[in-house]
Order: C-alpha cells, then structure tokens, then sequence
C-alpha cells in the first residue's frame, strides 16, 4: 500500500472548513471509500500527491487537459499574460481569436458567449432555447448531467448518482415542472414526450456522448432521429459538448458524427484547465442574447484574457497534422490494455472509446443508457479503482465517468496502466 499519512491529515482539516471536506462531491471518494489523494502538482501525464507518490492519470482535470499537465508551451503563453494582468472586465484580443477557431472548428456555432463554467453556458443556452421558441418545456435524459443548475437537477448522472441522491434537496417542485425526461439511446421516448406535449418543448439538450453515466456512445441514428424530431416539432436541438468538444474530435460530437445542432455548449479543453465555459449556435437564435437582444446574460471574468490565452494555446496545438489520429490511437491503446487483462482474468469487461475518451464498465453485457448503468456493480468497482491507486494508476473515482488521454501519455504510461490492470483485474476475480 502507498503512503498517504499527509492526505490523510490534510482530508480531516479539510472537513472542518469545507463541506464533506472537498469542493465537488465526486472528489470525496464516497462511492469508492476511503481518502481521497490530496495532489501537490501535476507533471506530463503524471500527478503527485502530497505524500510524493506519483499517478498516471486518466482524470486530467475531468477532461480539459487534452495536452497534460503543465505543458510547457501552454505555461509559457498563460505566463506571458499573467504578466498583464488576470481580469479586465473588458474586450480582449484574444476572446476574439478563440471564438474565431471555436466558429471554424464548429460551424454550426455562428455567434457565441463565453462565460465560466459548464453549467453557466447551459443555464444560459437553455434560458436563449426559451426565449427563441416562446416554448417553456425542455427535455433532458436520464443520467446525462448538465451541470448544477436547478432545472437540470432531474434524474442527473455524474456527482447525483455516485452519491446515489435522487434529484437535489433546495429545488423547488415547481422550477423542475418543465423539465422532461427520457431514455438515452431511445429515440421513441423523445417522440412520445414531444407527442405528449404539443408546441411546448423549447429545446431537448443532451450529451452526444455520454459521460456522466460511464461511457456510454450514441446507438447509430440516435443523434440524426434526435435532429428529425425537433425540427419536425419545431423544437432546437441542444448539444451539450462541454464534456465532447475538442475531445472525441476536432468538430466535436457533430463533427464526429455529422449532426448539426441548433445550440452547442462547450467547456473544458477550451480553457486548457482555466474555468472556462461557452455556448453558441445559429446566429438568428444567438442574437436575442443581450446586447443585441432582450436576453439577458453577463459575467465579471467572461473571456478573460488567462483562459482565453490557456485556451487558445490548447487549440493551437490540436491543430498539428496527424494530432487526432495520435490520440485516438493512445485512447484505443488503453482501453486494449484493460480488456485484455480483463481477459486474462476472467472479468467481464464492457470498453469503449471516442477519440481522446474512454470509458470501461466491469459487467456482461453492454449499457446503453441510465437504467444499464445503474446496475452496475459498484463494490467490485471500488475494489478495481483502488487497486488501480494502488499501482500507480488515478481513474475517476466513481463508475459513473468518463477516462481520458492526453497527448503527453505515451508507451511509458501504458506500460503503467497496463501492469497496474493485471494485478487490478486478479484482485477483483479473487
């Protein structure tokens, strides 16, 4: 077992100033057990925890660090504008620049607003979705988690289900009376819902990929019926790509699987690990957005020039000739790795992968959707995640995530990964 007594100490100061001791649930390690790892640094591919044990790590901030941790290049441009300053409060340089490649890389995206946080972006494109439609009604799925907003907070993946917590206490009945739900993967229980509900669905958001719930990729013609219905209700089609975008492909979830939505949210690798968030789409619909419409929505630190800096040199870098294959070819390396020792032990292993993310459940038979993945066996994996710690290797600590790879891991780290999963998968056969 690694040393983790400075962990430890830190977890039990942390609890008296901090709720459950973190500042996102996930990270309390509650479906897991144990304590979670208090990090002093992060290098490449690589985390060190405060004890000085070293990780590969398949976490890489939720999935914003597409390059690794600390990339030189990246450091060195965040530096140089830390040098003039954190936060105008005003119009810079480089907001425009990183729009600009988001509008080439996206099409779909005509106008769009940058804000700080995934929920903040589709709080936002939600509230813009509303006011384009004159409708109220939003459909949402099961187990996709849209950030913390109140009326996302209905049948919720990630932070919800690992807790295992229903919706969230603090949401009044009637913000959520809007909110529908269906099935992923299942394009009819859409139908039924706009069926159900005529000329009241503003917008059905979903998560092209699925990665708050494990893994879990779109079923072939799921996207493109999600497209034929809204238009044939005269409903917008919200991609929420915060998690997907600039991460299974350089065009994103639509770009990867050629679907055009009305709306998309982004996050994560366009803030190359600054909080960062944005959401756009066709620009008849953006431009109801305040100032060029009544749609009101602002920020202190939208766009300020250290994310829009850290994003832009992310960006950069995606583009280099054969970049994505590179990735895709790393990604598809770990998932091999796990089904083969998995294999070897006898664990029945459900992998997957989407260019630079991944995902595993350790079950028989595929997951589809919510009512799969909640039936997964949670026990067996904490005893998988912690063996994993154990060798050497940080995966999310819950089965209810995505894993990613970044450009800095490379054959070292997957000899890690695939020696930690040999000793991982004959701890949990036995």
């Amino acid at each position: 077992m690694r040393e983790t007594k400075t962990s430890r100490e830190l977890f039990a100061r942390a609890l008296q100033s901090l709720p459950g001791g973190v500042n996102s649930p996930v990270r309390a390690f509650g479906s897991v057990g144990g304590t979670p790892l208090f990090f002093e640094r992060g290098e490449g591919a690589y985390l060190v925890d405060v004890d000085g044990n070293r990780y590969v790590d398949h976490v890489l901030s939720w999935g914003a660090l597409i390059l690794g941790h600390a990339d030189a290049g990246a450091m060195d441009e965040i530096a140089e504008a830390l040098r003039r300053g954190t936060s105008f409060g005003a119009p810079c340089r480089d907001e425009i620049e990183l729009a600009e490649r988001i509008r080439t890389a996206m099409p779909s995206i005509e106008l769009l607003r940058m804000v700080n946080s995934g929920t903040e972006a589709v709080m936002s494109a939600l509230r813009v979705a509303r006011a384009h439609t004159g409708r109220s009604k939003i459909i949402k799925f099961q187990g996709c988690y849209h950030g913390h907003a109140d009326l996302m907070l209905v049948r919720a993946g990630s932070g919800v289900a690992t807790l295992g917590l229903p919706d969230s206490p603090g949401v009044p009945p009637a913000t959520v009376a809007d909110t529908l739900v269906a099935r992923y993967n299942d394009p009819e229980s859409v139908s039924s819902l706009l069926e159900a509900n005529p000329d009241q669905v503003a917008t059905v958001i979903v998560e092209p990929v699925a990665g708050n719930m494990g893994f879990i990729a779109p079923e072939d013609g799921f996207l493109s019926s999600l497209r034929d219905l809204t238009t044939q209700h005269g409903a917008l089609l919200l991609f929420d790509e915060v998690m997907t975008g600039f991460r299974v492909g350089p065009g994103g979830a639509q770009g990867l699987y050629g679907v055009t939505p009305d709306l998309t949210t982004i996050g994560k690798v366009i803030g190359g690990g600054l909080p960062v968030g944005a959401f756009g789409g066709r620009r008849d619909i953006m431009e109801r957005v305040a100032p060029l419409g009544p749609v009101y929505q602002a920020g202190t630190l939208s766009g300020n020039p250290l994310a829009m800096r850290a994003g832009l040199a992310t960006l950069r870098r995606l583009d280099a000739t054969g970049i994505w294959s590179d990735l895709e070819n790393r990604t598809r390396a770990v998932t091999t790795v796990l089904s083969e020792a998995a294999q070897h032990e006898g664990v029945p292993i459900q992998v997957a992968s989407a260019g630079a993310m991944f995902g595993f459940f350790l079950e028989e038979e595929p997951i589809l959707d919510w009512d799969g993945a909640k039936r997964v066996d949670r026990e067996r994996f904490a005893r998988f995640f912690h063996a994993m710690l154990d060798q050497g290797v940080y995966l999310a600590p819950s089965p209810f995530e995505a894993g990613f790879v970044s450009m800095a891991h490379g054959p070292q780290e997957l000899d890690v990964v695939a020696a930690a999963a040999a000793v991982a998968m004959g701890a949990i056969r036995t």
